[in-house]
């Protein structure tokens, strides 16, 4: 039984309960590459590497084989799970059954780990195993980073710099790009005295939530971002595909009576899941000093 229970008894003459400000699950799964119903503790995104062609110098020349590299990236499959519980001289006591609102609490706490797991995914180190199945840790590469220049917060030239060093990398310009920031990199965006007039009137209505694209970027918001070792905001853009997620396990609840427990109502939510950055080219981390 929750201890905050007692909190709602019926002296408070409420028949609803409210969600407390909270993020309401996942934001970023949709944007990322997904491999469902996993089975096993690893799973695995196996990558081609790019190769050349060959010219013809001679006629009837031996046919060449070009050796195509293959390498792949592992995913370790972790549990995690949410529970609460109901008692029964607590439903008494209150005018509204509260169960089906701890079931919402649970599943928005459930989407919420998804992208915590995601972006570690994005900025840690990947899992990589080579053909004798032996693994290595990558880490993101000094190339995929906009260092923080001075003391600046989010502007328009780190979102030019994240753009052309995914051009660079030669990345599929019809692949959709997104990136994701906290909400005080998008307020700083309107300070930018680089941005022209059409630019600002954008970036405004980007703010403003009337649109959520700009320079090819989809853009979202996170306030679960981590900082790195200087105290500065990683905002991140990336390509969807770059990202790996796997699912051993769909969010899955139960409403059940525990006998155990005086036959109270226990709710609960499980998952099983992990990801992995699958190209450290498809990815840019963003410093920002957040001020």
């Amino acid at each position: 039984m929750s201890v905050e229970i007692n909190k709602a008894f019926s002296q408070k003459f409420r028949d609803a309960f409210i969600h407390l400000v909270q993020q309401k699950g996942s934001r970023l799964r949709e944007y990322v590459r997904s491999n469902t119903d996993v089975v096993g503790k690893y799973d695995h995104f196996d990558r081609l590497g790019a190769t050349s062609a060959q010219r013809i110098t001679s006629r009837h020349a031996d046919t060449p084989l070009i050796s195509t590299p293959h390498s792949r990236r592992r995913v370790s499959l972790e549990d995690y799970n949410w529970a609460d519980m109901v008692d029964k001289a607590d439903k008494v006591r209150m005018l509204a059954d509260p169960t089906s609102e701890y079931l919402k609490a649970g599943v928005n706490a459930m989407g919420r780990t998804i992208d915590d797991v995601i972006i570690a995914a994005m900025l840690g180190n990947a899992v990589s195993v080579d053909e004798n199945d032996s693994s290595s840790n990558v880490a993101l590469p000094s190339g995929q980073k906009v260092a923080v220049s001075g003391t600046t917060d989010m502007n328009v030239d780190k979102l030019r710099s994240a753009k052309q060093i995914l051009d660079s990398s030669d990345v599929d310009p019809d692949l959709p790009r997104c990136i994701v920031m906290k909400s005080n990199q998008f307020y700083d965006l309107l300070g930018d005295t680089q941005i022209q007039s059409s630019d600002y009137n954008t970036v405004k209505a980007l703010v403003n939530g009337e649109i959520d694209t700009f320079m090819g970027f989809k853009f979202l918001r996170s306030e679960r971002l981590t900082t790195d070792s200087n105290g500065d905001t990683q905002c991140i853009a990336w390509i969807g595909d770059g990202i790996g997620l796997s699912m051993g396990m769909d969010v899955k609840t139960e409403i059940s009576e525990r006998s155990d427990k005086n036959y109270s109502t226990q709710v609960y939510a499980q998952m099983c899941l992990g990801a992995v950055r699958i190209e450290d080219e498809k990815v840019v981390e963003i410093a920002c000093t957040d001020s």
